[in-house]
């Protein structure tokens, strides 16, 4: 089969692969849509993100969906035919953190498209893609493949409104507007967030904000004094989204956060200084959010039962073979949002 390969930073190349056989609990799905993931980008443009580096060539992607061709002896829950949303993390179930439900913090996790570990995990831009049975999951009928393949994103997101607690009649603020801050809109709204406000510098991502239900968008760089008005009376926002890994903005929410307001952090970057008597004196709470576990199911039955709307999000889709310059594209901020590759 065909499969996007990163070599190196900028060497990227659709190449003929071999792939696995079908154990009895496995399935065989041809992929229909993936999804171009914030990490993609960082393998192709430079090789890996902070210590993580490639040192192998290596399958990117792991936002798919697509059709079952075939199942293992022993597979019961899905069939030739159905069309799936692939998850694309594999936990051990045996450590430590799957037997105490943090299955997201597996010691032995195997995540599509990963340089994490060596061998690297090889991902899913493939045309078809051996899995376990128990990875799928089947979307409605109404559900388009392009949407399915939001799932793993959106889960993202589900996770990170469920770390930042209770947020039913809430204030939110997400700082950051590539595709994961604006699901975090999606997600902090179907959550009960009764005002959600986006900040980021480019506004071309603010429209798609605007678009995943925003309330108000705020350029940050053509005005930077917007948001300070919501620093009055030591803060307007219960919780925080800080999507964009920027300490500027990290440390721009620490103003506007209400005493025991909470700030997930879901964006990574550098290493960042945090003001500790901001943190201390209001008393807030600062959590990361990693991935997800059982919020992909939720996020494919949110999708199925047209609780969610992603489509507005979608913003190209290019055929595989023209990987390279469906990255370019996805890379700029100022054309796209979300970009897939159809298979």
């Amino acid at each position: 089969m065909r499969a996007i390969v990163a070599h190196a930073a900028k060497d990227l190349r659709i190449e003929t692969v071999t792939g696995a056989e079908l154990g009895p609990t496995d399935i065989r799905v041809r992929i229909g849509v993936g999804g171009i993931c914030g990490s993609d980008l960082h393998y192709y443009n430079h090789g890996g993100f902070g210590l993580v580096r490639l040192q192998e060539p290596m399958i990117l992607g792991h936002e798919i969906a697509g059709v079952v061709e075939a199942v293992g002896s022993a597979a019961r829950r899905v069939k030739p035919g159905d069309r799936v949303a692939v998850n694309p993390s594999r936990p051990c179930g045996k450590c430590r953190y799957c037997l105490e439900g943090l299955a997201n913090q597996c010691l032995d996790m195997r995540f599509y498209g990963s340089a994490m570990r060596f061998p690297h995990v090889q991902g899913a831009f493939r045309e078809t893609l051996v899995c376990e049975e128990s990875q799928a999951h089947i979307v409605a009928d109404d559900v388009t493949l392009a949407e399915a393949a939001m799932a793993e994103p959106l889960a993202v997101c589900l996770h990170a409104a469920r770390r930042a607690g209770s947020l039913l009649g809430k204030r939110a603020l997400v700082a950051g507007s590539g595709p994961i801050g604006a699901l975090a809109v999606v997600a902090a709204r179907r959550a009960g967030a009764a005002e959600i406000v986006v900040t980021d510098v480019a506004d071309g991502a603010l429209r798609f904000a605007r678009a995943a239900g925003a309330d108000r968008t705020i350029n940050v760089a053509a005005d930077p004094d917007a948001l300070a008005a919501y620093g009055a009376d030591k803060g307007a926002f219960d919780a925080m989204f800080e999507a964009s890994g920027s300490e500027a903005a990290l440390r721009s929410g620490l103003d506007v956060v209400r005493p025991r307001g909470v700030i997930v952090q879901i964006g990574l970057g550098g290493e960042i200084k945090m003001p500790m008597n901001a943190l201390v004196g209001k008393e807030l709470e600062l959590r990361g959010t990693f991935r997800f576990h059982q919020e992909f199911t939720l996020a494919v039955e949110l999708l199925g039962k047209r609780l969610v709307d992603v489509k507005p999000l979608i913003s190209a889709t290019l055929p595989f073979t023209q990987a390279i310059e469906a990255f370019e594209l996805a890379g700029d901020r100022t054309r796209s949002m979300k970009v897939q590759l159809a298979f």
